[in-house]
């Protein structure tokens, strides 16, 4: 039996995949909504989005909107495929 991504496997990495796997995959959801989905600091979820982001699973893009900054954050064809392969993973193990 494969091993859980330990990537992913993290509690908030795994909150965070399931929010983003949601959406489509060119979607995505503003830094401060996902915060508030997820109950999150900020600081807390970017470093989490980081190491997803270094994976390959997500991207996030800093924009300027009017004269403020914005992040946004979607999930990549990698990260799904990484998702789904982690849900199959643990429904074996289960």
């Amino acid at each position: 039996m494969a091993e859980l991504d330990p990537v992913i496997h993290a509690d908030a990495r795994l909150r965070a995949m399931s929010a983003l796997n949601t959406l489509g995959l060119h979607e995505s959801i503003a830094f401060p909504k996902l915060r508030e989905i997820l109950g999150m600091t900020a600081g807390n979820l970017s470093t989490h989005l980081r190491k997803l982001e270094d994976a390959g699973y997500i991207t996030v893009q800093k924009l300027i909107e009017g004269r403020s900054p914005a992040t946004y954050v979607g999930i990549t064809a990698t990260g799904v495929a990484a998702f789904e392969a982690y849900k199959k993973q643990l429904l074996e193990l289960l």
